[in-house]
């Protein structure tokens, strides 16, 4: 039986990027007033300035890098001169040109999301927010002395959803010129000569591996042992040798010490005295949560020594009225994590039917070339015991429709429970990953055996193919 309240439920929304737009949408779908603030555009930097952007740029280099391997597969480019002889023609890329393209596609999507939430009913405001109280949120033109109020939300319901922004160092302040953070490369008209990357994360690793692809010399400065820490070993492995081989300097265990600029570039020192030049430095060394001057802590809400928000599994924060999604939360930063927690949060508050988000479903992706997908439990919790588990990998380069497409790196990596068989985790390391973790995905969601996914029938020949090739070869034999 369906009740319905003499009022609307009102639902204040501070931030515009996933979780924020998903949870507008969902508060509108469940019938509450809903009114979302936005300082710089809806989709938030996840839209503007970092996710669609950057997997934009990165789209251009793997096509670049597609011309570069064609001759692999008998693909041959050349032209005629005057005197009809063949010559080998030079790729280019227009780095002006692909910036403008991928600054028109983020502001389209923004455009576009903007318009669904105004036909869903959402009232969407441009302003800069903070909260007052639990249960009102205060919007201005601006911050400090120059701040004027111009508008007050009062609401049942808050959801803060702020994100973050890059982290500067003190002894590297990016100058959006030559030393820069991932938010301004794409102001760039030139495609670097030598781009230094400071910090081999998952940042840092993706513009590395995407302007070496558009024809720039790479250095990466690692503080650790091999590129990606914290990500599956194996998966790490590869891409660093994929890095290597294409000419991608790699500085392990070494930390930059300050980045300074030059005449007409940047040098780069390292806490052992060693120096790096290069034309531009890209700084990649994390994020800090947007969470300083909006009345958190005046409203009591819990936060971490990082500035990030505390939440629970449904995103609630320690007011009760106050939920937390996106990157700006104590959880994974992710956009489709970010997204799930905004429709969490809605649903919870409204009291529709809740399912927490579990960190086990969570599939991630790096987009490198070739690009890191991931979902489950991992081998390193295997092997230090936080879960009983077997391990199976399967090297692409036996993959029939690897060879004929010559993938030579990457593999298929599969966890399962040692008594049931039931898949718990799962590492693919190949191009379009993002493309094939999906039935392994599906398998940690719906609890299937190895043998329940093998029964599956892939095409042939195909890379997901691969996926099936595990599974059986896991087969948990009665004796």
């Amino acid at each position: 039986m369906a009740y319905e309240f003499d009022r609307t439920q009102r639902i204040a929304i501070l931030g515009g990027g996933p979780g924020g737009y998903e949870a507008a949408l969902a508060g509108a779908q469940l019938g509450a007033e809903v009114t979302l603030v936005e300082r710089s555009g809806v989709g938030g930097s996840a839209v503007l300035t970092d996710v669609v952007p950057s997997k934009t740029l990165i789209a251009t280099a793997e096509a670049a890098n597609s011309i570069g391997e064609a001759a692999d597969l008998g693909v041959q480019f050349y032209v005629k001169n005057e005197a009809g002889r063949a010559m080998r023609p030079q790729v280019t890329v227009n780095l002006a040109a692909v910036n403008e393209r991928l600054k028109r596609l983020a502001r389209a999507q923004s455009d576009d999301m903007t318009s669904q939430l105004k036909q869903a009913g959402v009232r969407v405001v441009v302003g800069d927010g903070r909260l007052d109280g639990t249960q009102r949120i205060l919007v201005s033109t601006g911050k400090g002395k120059h701040r004027t109020d111009f508008d007050e939300i009062d609401a049942d319901t808050i959801i803060v959803a702020v994100g973050a922004r890059p982290r500067e160092l003190p002894t590297a302040k990016p100058d959006g010129q030559r030393i820069l953070t991932w938010t301004q490369l794409y102001e760039l008209t030139e495609t670097p000569d030598h781009l230094i990357v400071v910090g081999s994360g998952v940042t840092g690793a993706e513009f590395a591996s995407a302007y070496r692809a558009l024809g720039s010399k790479v250095t990466l400065i690692s503080s650790r042992d091999q590129v990606l820490p914290g990500e599956d070993k194996d998966a790490a492995k590869v891409i660093e040798d994929v890095f290597k081989r294409k000419g991608t300097t790699v500085l392990s265990k070494s930390r930059a010490e300050s980045v300074v600029r030059t005449d007409d570039g940047v040098i780069v020192t390292l806490t052992d005295g060693r120096t790096v030049e290069g034309s531009h430095c890209l700084m990649a060394v994390g994020s800090i949560p947007n969470t300083e001057g909006i009345g958190l802590a005046e409203a009591g809400v819990q936060l971490t020594d990082t500035g990030h928000i505390r939440v629970n599994r449904v995103a609630r924060t320690s007011m009760p009225s106050i939920y937390a999604a996106g990157d700006c939360s104590d959880f994974l930063p992710l956009a489709s994590v970010a997204s799930m927690q905004g429709r969490t949060a809605v649903f919870h508050a409204m009291g529709d039917v809740v399912n927490p988000v579990e960190l086990r479903n969570v599939t991630s992706t790096i987009f490198t070339q070739p690009e890191i997908a991931t979902v489950g439990w991992s081998q390193e919790q295997v092997e230090d015991g936080s879960t009983s588990g077997r391990i199976h990998m399967i090297d692409l380069e036996s993959n029939p429709r690897a060879k004929m497409q010559g993938i030579t790196d990457g593999f298929v990596k599969l966890i399962t429970s040692k008594r049931s068989g039931t898949i718990i985790g799962g590492i693919i390391v190949a191009p379009k990953a993002s493309e094939l973790i999906l039935p392994i995905s599906l398998a940690i969601e719906r609890r299937l055996t190895v043998d329940e996914l093998a029964r599956a029938f892939p095409v042939y020949p195909s890379l997901s193919g691969s996926i099936t090739d595990a599974a059986r070869a896991m087969h948990i034999v009665q004796r």
